[in-house]
């Protein structure tokens, strides 16, 4: 599997720190815009499906620049 993806056998470990660093950035900005409860959780998954999905495709997109054929 490593052969497959470099990116992810040199930093694996590290990428997953992104999940609970985006959570915490979505869960803070939506209370800090928003007061009632219900609103802020649904605002921050929205946030954090945002993210994550954005950085994905980035990853996705730089994978396949390093790509050699």
């Amino acid at each position: 599997m490593s052969n497959l993806f470099p990116i992810l056998a040199v930093t694996g470990g590290m990428i997953w720190y992104v999940i609970p660093l985006s959570a915490a950035i979505s869960l803070v900005y939506s209370a800090s815009r928003y007061e009632l409860r219900e609103r802020i959780v649904r605002r921050s998954v929205r946030l954090f499906g945002t993210i994550t999905g954005f950085m994905a495709c980035v990853l996705v997109a730089l994978w396949l620049l390093s790509y050699k054929l």
